[in-house]
């Protein structure tokens, strides 16, 4: 799961004049010819709006990096980059906040229309929250701003923010937010005038047609939609979608920036247990496979093979349904994390890839960011009360609540080796305590089992960065358990006190006044079972010999984020 919000998902891409460049070296065969470089990913594309509570997914937000521009990416090191090819944005006042954006003024769509007020008023009646009916992964940072003060055909706003915000330089109109809103006017039957006042007034009736598609219109299914409703505003255009197969980018030749230094990559749907082999086979240049020992000893025996391993910003964890799961009994959720071998998880699947590797005890900080020991510090012990497991402790619990024999669907998006394993495990030890576990992966997980909480527990990662605001938005109660109203709290936990504390968070700029925050708020969500933390996961990339410019991530943006730098030699 990907994705302003956690994908955890403001995803972001990056600016081609400034981004940083590495040269591997090595080779299985090469495909194709040196006009084409090929990657592969385990998941298939779905829909050219990532933005919604149901689409904010690293399948959507990951490919469209160089396809739909913004303000900001996160760069090669993880670190905020403002996109100067876009436009640009400062800080103008510290008291009330105010930050003025100013687009590319030779900033236009591929088919021609310039990118302007319009874009940014749909981008933000969409993530605000102040517009009703849009579908959102989160509003954090989005809802203290007031309404856009442009006009139309204007390149230039100004927001106020009604309280200080920490992460502000990286909270509005990252790349991906920013969607054609000439498309939606269209599809909505309402014109450019009409739309720009209506979100001025918050009116969401006049606009009701044009939400509606924003929401649902660009979900695809059985191929790519037709070139007039999915203009680029990135070096690269879609091209061509082979369903089950593949995602074609071709050069956008209406970009104004610099132009990517290959004509067409290609994005190939290969299964993360197949992807090394699929290298080797020289069917794809680049992979991103699932971190496991098997897999990086079949790469590092590749000859000619580039082999990058390093830290990122995505760990995996369970999530409960509070909404409408027999896990809504905090007993229930104590009697689980008593059996789920947190160390026997992370001893037979993370070690193997990183000797280092420990139990993640919180859900918003990352082990490498350096609050991280003080915050585990603050907890007080509660985490570590289900560091091992105690199945005479979770079976006398499932005895007292009535529930021996209780069954549990453990929901993941598959195939997914690893998942699969961790599944295993926790039933083998669950099992004992008087759970009967039930592997429900699916190939539609994301899109159907966690939008619609079909789960009892749904067990996927959140992939982020070094903002805090970026993975707060998974822990503030929503304002309704839907899939257009929940954003990335899939699971509707909720915590009045856990909402003051991380709004307080969001709002405090000294970021060392953020801990003792941050790590009551972790407290308190263990105190309650919110969620459970499992490990974080390593990255593994590969490439072969003649492909240069690529740059692992360790943030949402994924691999795909400097594609338009790939070249082969």
């Amino acid at each position: 799961m990907a994705g302003g919000a956690l994908l955890l998902s403001a995803c972001a891409g990056e600016n081609s004049a400034t981004a940083p460049t590495a040269s591997g070296s090595g080779a299985a065969s090469a495909p194709a010819a040196a006009q084409t470089i090929t990657y592969a990913f385990d998941q298939e594309f779905s829909s050219y709006n990532g933005n919604t509570g149901a689409e904010n997914a690293s399948r959507n937000n990951g490919p469209l990096q160089r396809v739909l521009s913004g303000f900001w990416y996160y760069g090669g090191d993880g670190a905020v980059t403002p996109d100067t090819n876009f436009g640009t944005y400062e800080k103008i006042s510290d008291d009330p906040l105010k930050v003025k954006y100013t687009i590319n003024a030779a900033a236009v769509w591929s088919d021609g229309t310039p990118i302007d007020c319009d874009d940014l008023m749909l981008s933000w009646a969409a993530n605000s929250g102040k517009v009703k009916g849009f579908s959102t992964a989160g509003t954090t940072g989005w809802e203290l701003t007031d309404t856009p003060n442009c006009e139309k055909g204007g390149k230039e706003i100004t927001h106020t923010y009604s309280e200080p915000f920490a992460d502000w330089h990286g909270a509005l109109y990252s790349v991906g937010q920013i969607m054609p809103a000439h498309v939606v006017e269209k599809k909505g039957n309402v014109s450019e005038d009409d739309f720009i006042a209506a979100v001025k007034a918050a009116d969401d009736k006049k606009i009701a047609e044009a939400i509606k598609f924003y929401n649902e219109g660009w979900v695809m299914k059985g191929g790519l939609l037709s070139e007039d409703l999915i203009p680029s505003s990135g070096p690269y255009k879609l091209a061509k979608w082979d369903v089950g197969q593949s995602l074609t980018f071709a050069a956008n030749d209406k970009y104004w920036g610099p132009k990517p230094k290959t004509p067409t990559v290609v994005e190939r749907f290969i299964a993360l247990d197949q992807q090394a082999q699929a290298l080797q086979n020289g069917e794809v240049n680049i992979v991103y496979p699932q971190p496991g020992p098997d897999v990086l000893n079949q790469l590092n025996a590749l000859e000619g093979v580039t082999v990058k391993t390093g830290d990122q910003f995505f760990y995996d964890h369970l999530d409960f349904n509070l909404d409408s799961s027999p896990f809504k009994d905090r007993t229930l959720r104590e009697a689980f994390a008593k059996c789920v071998p947190r160390q026997l998880i992370v001893d037979n699947l993370i070690k193997p890839v990183n000797p280092n590797a420990k139990i993640l005890q919180a859900r918003i900080t990352a082990s490498t960011q350096a609050s991280y020991p003080e915050i585990v510090a603050g907890l007080g012990g509660e985490e570590k009360k289900y560091d091992q497991v105690d199945i005479e402790g979770a079976k006398a619990l499932l005895e007292k609540a009535g529930k021996t024999g209780l069954e549990v669907k453990i929901g993941y998006q598959s195939p997914n080796p690893r998942r699969t394993s961790v599944v295993q495990l926790i039933a083998d030890s669950c099992n004992k305590a008087g759970f009967k576990i039930k592997d429900n992966g699916a190939e539609d997980f994301f899109g159907n089992g966690l939008t619609n909480n079909t789960y009892d527990v749904a067990l996927f990662g959140w992939i982020g960065s070094d903002l805090v605001s970026n993975s707060t938005s998974a822990y503030v109660t929503p304002k309704k358990c839907d899939s257009e109203n929940k954003g990335n709290n899939n699971g509707c936990y909720s915590n009045k006190k856990v909402d003051e504390l991380l709004k307080k968070v969001n709002a405090t700029t000294d970021k060392a006044a953020q801990t003792p925050l941050l790590a009551e708020a972790e407290k308190i969500m263990w105190q309650d079972l919110a969620t459970i933390p499992l490990y974080e996961n390593p990255n593994l990339t590969a490439w072969s010999e003649g492909v240069t410019g690529v740059v692992p991530n360790p943030t949402q943006a994924g691999i795909a984020w400097n594609m338009d730098q790939w070249a082969m030699s």
